[in-house]
Formats: structure tokens, C-alpha cells, sequence
């Protein structure tokens, strides 16, 4: 087989590629000419219409002819106001009851009522297509600037005809372009000065149809539990060039067909917009790549990989903004959950701290449970009260832990329990209608004027017990919210809000209180098990907790470890095994993303009659390494003073190489094996230096030794390396020798190496 030299000038080629430096927006007549390094745009517009007449790059037509740029659908309301929020409970009820199905989370759910009623009617007024909307707008202009250094932007205004029925509705179509990155970000705006109510759905903000050439999909986020993928390619079948599409809108709401089609999902949205109104859009983009595939020592390295890994990550920080933040003071963090559930009190945690911080463990999650609650089994909806009977004081709780020199994390949900919670005593109408209940507490409302109680209380809880972290659970957005009084106009309206509001409060939160991480589950941002991550939860938050809930290895997770479980300790250690394998799978999926801000739950600390060997310890420590090292959950107590050693030397291991090469904030899988527990699998945390650690496992099978190609280093640098756990050095490479597999490496079955990698 003939191995080609994955070199940086060949990286450097191909990211920059044919015409990379050409950056600009021009307009000649009815045509307008979009030129973003190697993609290019080209519209051409009348009087009448806004069209798509290709789409390239490096002068390669990737598009179908004349897609289609927008459309949409306008209703008026009868009569002409406002639709008005109920207030009827008693119709109006959706009930909820925690179950577990498959070694996770489920929700079963019952309903009254699903449909609400309101007090107006909605008259479809028309279908709108961009490329022909001669009966309704008749006015099109564009407008070119710079909103910022690097940035160009073009507004397409388009007016409607004077006697229409949308007479005085506007809609904006912005496209911009940034320098140093072949991409075209879009979103549209529509304002409405008619005296008409007027609703917005069938959104779709960009119908390019990529060509059957380019339309091979590979998902850069998984399609999930009623949510399509935030982030896809489409390309050529082996990956050399091609468009990465990207949607921010949040959640289940948007939609990327097969085709490049983007918009929000018409069984989910609509939009109200009263007199002097207007809508804006969650953005979309496309993203090219274009450059050779080489076959390396083990697989074939593409383009679309390597864009991927490299400068498009830049993007999603710099352009698009996702939050960044470093995270080595929260993780290993260690989560209550497994083997405690509700059930935690001031003895237990006090005794789990001792241990956690004994094996390195950074921050320590209390889970639900902590609060206060009517009744063991109503945890989930109950107050940010502390539990008396469980947490007499729970300030020295909080001290023993962060004394300890850990972090101090507590669950929160969006329920409150109506006799206990001090919400209702302060807000009169902050739940939701239709009442969404839960073991006898009410889902809250994002879009009602409790967002900020709650952002105020997560900083109150910060400042009085030093809390630093939060975990924010339970599902309540997707059964919609319209309340009288509150900010949706309509039930299916109030989902955009919901999880609209739900992120502004983040926003609010950080800007109250800096130093306190927010973290989202799935479970609040859709569903039980919820939706994967997406670009809209990581421009708000800084983690993100991806279904599913993974009980693997943990023994019974609802009750204390007990030597006289009915279980064999050979049947858990398989499952630990296989829970390791789950985070790299489930992490692989999300690589489209910073994994350092995708927390899987959890690597079970739990050790029922030897089941958690220092091997596996070592195997799930280099499995969430994939991005950053949480979650870890389950009775500490059960651990050896081995097992202690063991997380500790691990712990102390992966803070000494993030010190010295910021080895979170990187993941490089181009040019090797995808994830397997069969054969061998690697990949790299290097920095821009090509410094940091490279991570191995074999799984099950595969040869006894195997040649370690690390495309990832610079060709001309030369490179020291260091079994980490072997405690053994290896010598000397050259860059150009490690990219073509010169590094040997011998594991038995289900063992794993980490390799420090340091310029010579």
C-alpha cells in the first residue's frame, strides 16, 4: 500500500486552497457575486425576485440551477388582535412520571388536553417563494457594508407592494462573510408595520439544493430523539470537497434535509408578529472544504476531517460564538446519582468528599436530592431550599466540600412544588399553562418574568454557599407554554420562546456571576432521554450533558453499594467496558463540536468484588478524554485504596499535560481509525505545535502490537515521547516519521496508552 506524507504544507493547501485569499461582495445589475475564499455565491435579483443561480467552489458547481433562496408562509389573525393567553388549568394539564427503560431515563407522559383553544382564527394569506413573489413584493434592494473589521455583509430588502394584503411588511436577507474562512453565514428578518396580526410559519431560510455530486451526508452532530443534526456535510463520496451546513436554531426546531434545505421544523414553529413587530432568525451557514484524501499508515485522511478539526473550530468560536472557557478546575468532576439518587445527606456527602478528594476529583456535584421536598420520591420539584433533615447546616456541607479544594456543583430544575418553593410567594403567574406536573411540583415558565427570579436565585446560591457549578434539568419547554400574561402568543410559538428564553437566561446568569459554569442537560432542552448538543445550547453555556444517561457497570443505581449484591463481579467489569466504549462512541458522533464542552454520564466509580480494575479505571479515564474527563459517578465507598491510587495518578496525570499543552481544548481524529472496542483506535489532543498527548486503546481483538501513525505533529520538528502509563520513554522522531507510523506500540486486549508528546 502506498502511504503519502500527511505534511503541514499539504494542510496548509488544504485549508487555503484554489482563490482562499478572495474575499468580497460585488453587485453588477440584477447580479450579486458572494466570494468567500474557495466558495462563491451568486445571486441574481429583479423588481420581483431573489434567486440562487449557483453555488461554488473553486469554480466546481456544487449546487442544483436557480435554488430557491427562502420561503415562508403569512396568516393573518380574525379578528385583527392580539391572540390572548388562558388561563383554564383544569382542561389544560399534562402529567409526568420518571421511569427508566434500558439502563436510562424515560419519561412516561399523559395528557388532558392537547390542543389549546384561544380566541382567535388564523386565515392563510400566502405561500411565499424568494424566486417568485411578483403578488406580494414588488420592491427589492440591496445594501453592501462592513459592520466590522473582516467582515462584509449584504442586506437584501425587500418591500411589500403598496395593496397587498402585506402591505408595509419588510424582509431583510443578511449574508456575511469573515475573513480567513470560506463560509457564508445567513438570517433573515421581518417586520411588520401593517396594523395587522399577522403569523409566520413553513420557514425555510435557505432552499439550496446541493447536487447529487455533493450529496453525500456525514453527521457532525447525531440526529436524535426528534432533533436533526446542527451540523452536516455534504460532499464528495471520498471527502475532498464539499459544504459543511450549519444551523443555530436550538433544539428540535430546525431542520437540515438531505437535499441542504434549512429552516425551522413546520410541526414545531410558528411566530406571531403584531403591529410594529419583527422576527429575526437564528443564522444558518455553509462552510467549504476542498483538498486532496491520502491514505496514512491506518485509514484515509480527508479534507472534510481535517477542516474539521482545524479551522473550522476557530469558527465556530471567533464567528459564530460559541463560549469558550478553561475548564481544569471543574473536571474529573464526580456526580452523586449512581447508587445515592435522592437519598444523599450531610454524613454521605461529607464521606464522599473525603474519598473524591483523596483520588483528584475536581468538583462534586450534588444531584437531586439536596433540596427540600415534600416527600422522598417529589425531589424533582421542589425548591432551591436546602433539605433540612438531610442538610441540618447545609453551609457546612458546602465548606466541607470546598475545603477540600473542589469545586461545589448542585442539581436545579425548572419545577417548583407550589407549598414549599418561595417562587409562588414572590411571582403570582411564573408556571406554565398548559400546568405541566411532576410529583407534585409545576414546570416553570422561561417565558414568563420567573427566567429572572431564577437567574437571580443561581447567583444567590453562588454567593451564600460558593456554588460554582449547575447541572439544570427535567423536561418542560417542548409541551409549550400559553399562559395569560406570559410572553407566547401561541402554544406552538412558545416553543421557539421557550428555548429562546431558556438560553438569554444563561446569558443573564454569566453576566451576573462570571465565575459560575451553567450546564444543560438534554432533559431541559427537549425531552427525557433529550436531544444530542447543537451550536445554539454552546453560544450560551459552556457544557452541555448528552443523552443518554449510561448506568453501565454501576451495579443497582438506585441503592448503596452492598458486598452482598446478587451480581458477578466478571458481568461488571464487561459492563464498565462497554460504558467506556459508549462515551467514545456517543463523543465521536458530537466531533463537530468542542468536546470539551460535551459531559456523558458516567463513568462508574463503583467496585463490587474487583469489578474495577486499575485498567479499566485507566480505560475510562482515556475514553472521556476523547473531550474532557466527566462525568464519574457511582458510591465511592466501594473503592479500593488501589482504586484511589489509581484515579488519582490518572487525575494528576491528565492536569500536568493540560497545563503544559492545553490538552482539552484539542481533538484530532483525521487519518486514523474511527472508534472501535474490536481493534485498535487513537487519536490526538496536540496543540498548534503538535505538542500535547496521543490517546490508544485496543479493544477486544487486533494484533498483539500495532504501528502508531500520529498525523497530527509537524514534519520538520522533532518530537520526544513518553509512555505515560508504562512510565517508560520511547526517544526521539522526527515529525516526518511519526506521520508515517516510525512509533510502535504493544497492548493486550482492552488496555490503553497515553503518549506525551513534547518538542525536542
Amino acid at each position: 500500500m502506498k502511504v503519502f506524507l500527511f505534511s503541514a504544507c499539504f494542510l496548509w493547501f488544504n485549508l487555503v486552497g484554489y482563490g482562499q485569499n478572495k474575499f468580497y461582495i460585488r453587485a453588477d445589475k440584477n447580479k450579486i457575486t458572494i466570494q468567500a475564499g474557495i466558495i462563491q455565491k451568486v445571486l441574481s435579483i429583479d423588481q420581483f425576485s431573489v434567486k440562487t443561480e449557483n453555488i461554488s467552489i473553486n469554480n466546481n458547481i456544487i449546487s442544483d440551477p436557480e435554488s430557491n433562496e427562502l420561503s415562508l408562509s403569512f396568516h393573518y389573525a380574525i379578528p385583527n388582535k392580539a391572540p390572548e393567553g388562558i388561563t383554564d388549568t383544569l382542561n389544560n394539564k399534562i402529567s409526568q412520571l420518571a421511569q427508566k427503560e434500558n439502563a436510562t431515563d424515560i419519561l412516561k407522559v399523559s395528557e388532558a388536553n392537547s390542543e389549546v383553544v384561544q380566541n382567535i382564527s388564523w386565515i392563510k394569506a400566502c405561500d411565499l417563494q424568494a424566486d417568485h413573489w411578483t403578488n406580494v413584493f414588488d420592491h427589492v434592494n440591496y445594501v453592501l457594508s462592513e459592520p466590522a473589521s473582516g467582515i462584509k455583509r449584504l442586506n437584501l430588502r425587500v418591500r411589500a407592494i403598496e395593496k397587498a394584503q402585506l402591505a408595509n411588511v419588510t424582509i431583510n436577507i443578511f449574508y456575511e462573510i469573515y475573513q480567513g474562512h470560506s463560509a457564508i453565514r445567513k438570517w433573515i428578518e421581518i417586520s411588520n408595520n401593517s396594523p395587522k396580526w399577522l403569523k409566520v410559519d413553513n420557514l425555510n431560510l435557505d432552499n439550496t439544493v446541493i447536487s447529487d455530486k455533493y450529496r453525500n451526508i456525514t453527521e457532525l452532530t447525531p440526529s436524535e430523539r426528534g432533533a436533526t443534526s446542527s451540523i452536516i456535510s455534504f460532499g464528495t463520496a471520498d471527502h475532498s470537497a464539499g459544504v459543511i451546513i450549519g444551523s443555530e436554531v436550538p433544539s428540535a426546531l430546525r431542520f437540515i434535509n438531505n437535499h441542504g434545505k434549512t429552516g425551522y421544523a413546520p410541526k414545531l414553529f410558528e411566530w406571531v408578529i403584531g403591529p410594529a413587530e419583527k422576527f429575526v432568525s437564528e443564522p444558518v451557514f455553509i462552510y467549504a472544504y476542498s483538498g486532496n484524501s491520502i491514505q496514512t499508515a491506518s485509514a484515509t485522511s480527508s479534507s472534510l476531517d481535517r477542516t474539521v478539526e482545524g479551522i473550522y473550530k476557530k469558527f465556530l468560536y471567533t464567528v459564530v460564538g460559541l463560549k469558550k472557557t478553561s475548564l481544569q478546575t471543574f473536571v474529573p468532576q464526580w456526580c452523586s446519582w449512581s447508587n445515592f439518587g435522592p437519598y444523599i445527606s450531610h454524613e454521605n456527602v461529607c464521606q464522599m468528599a473525603d474519598i473524591a478528594s483523596k483520588a483528584g476529583f475536581k468538583c462534586m456535584l450534588l444531584d437531586a436530592g439536596w433540596a427540600q421536598s415534600e416527600s422522598p420520591g417529589a425531589w424533582a420539584t421542589s425548591s432551591t431550599v436546602p433539605d433540612k433533615n438531610k442538610f441540618p447546616y447545609f453551609s457546612q456541607t458546602a465548606s466541607y466540600i470546598t475545603e477540600k479544594g473542589m469545586k461545589l456543583g448542585l442539581w436545579i430544575s425548572c419545577y417548583r412544588n407550589p407549598k414549599l418553593a418561595a417562587d409562588f410567594k414572590s411571582i403570582e403567574n411564573g408556571f406554565s399553562i398548559p400546568l405541566v406536573k411532576r410529583d407534585g411540583g409545576l414546570a416553570m415558565s422561561f417565558a414568563s418574568q420567573w427566567r429572572h427570579y431564577y437567574a437571580n436565585d443561581i447567583s444567590f446560591l453562588h454567593d451564600k454557599y460558593g456554588v460554582s457549578y449547575f447541572k439544570q434539568d427535567l423536561t418542560n419547554i417542548k409541551f409549550g407554554d400559553v399562559a395569560k400574561g406570559h410572553e407566547s402568543r401561541t402554544q406552538k410559538e412558545s416553543l421557539l420562546r421557550g428555548l429562546r428564553s431558556l438560553l438569554a437566561t444563561m446569558d443573564e446568569i454569566n453576566h451576573a456571576s462570571p465565575a459560575v459554569l451553567m450546564d444543560i442537560t438534554h432533559e431541559i432542552y427537549w425531552g427525557t432521554p433529550g436531544v444530542p448538543c447543537d451550536l445554539a445550547a454552546l453560544k450560551h453555556v459552556y457544557a452541555y450533558h448528552i443523552p443518554p444517561n449510561d448506568y453501565s457497570g454501576v451495579g443497582n443505581p438506585g441503592q448503596r453499594y452492598n458486598i452482598n449484591w446478587n451480581y458477578r463481579s466478571d458481568s461488571l467489569k464487561a459492563k464498565l467496558i462497554e460504558g467506556c466504549f459508549n462515551a467514545r462512541k456517543e463523543l465521536y458522533k458530537h466531533r463537530g463540536l468542542p468536546l470539551q464542552s460535551i459531559e456523558y454520564y458516567g463513568a462508574a466509580t463503583l467496585n463490587y468484588k474487583g469489578s474495577l480494575t486499575p485498567h479499566i479505571q485507566q480505560r475510562q479515564v482515556c475514553s472521556w478524554l476523547m473531550g474532557v474527563p466527566s462525568v464519574f459517578s457511582g458510591d465511592l465507598a466501594s473503592l479500593t485504596e488501589e482504586n484511589i491510587r489509581t484515579y488519582r495518578e490518572c487525575f494528576d496525570l491528565l492536569e500536568n499535560l493540560n497545563a503544559k499543552y492545553s490538552i482539552y481544548e484539542n481533538f484530532q481524529f483525521s487519518g486514523v481509525p474511527v472508534p472501535t472496542d474490536t481493534d485498535w483506535h487513537w487519536w490526538g489532543k496536540l496543540n498548534e505545535k503538535g505538542e500535547g498527548a496521543v490517546v490508544v486503546l485496543r479493544g477486544s481483538k487486533g494484533a498483539n502490537s500495532r504501528k502508531i501513525n500520529i498525523p497530527w505533529v509537524l514534519p520538520e520538528k522533532t518530537y520526544k515521547l513518553r509512555l505515560c502509563f508504562d512510565k517508560t520513554d520511547k526517544g526521539l522522531y522526527k515529525g516526518k516519521d511519526l506521520i508515517n507510523g516510525a512509533l510502535s506500540l504493544a497492548l493486550s486486549a482492552y488496555n490503553q496508552e497515553i503518549i506525551e508528546i513534547s518538542e525536542n
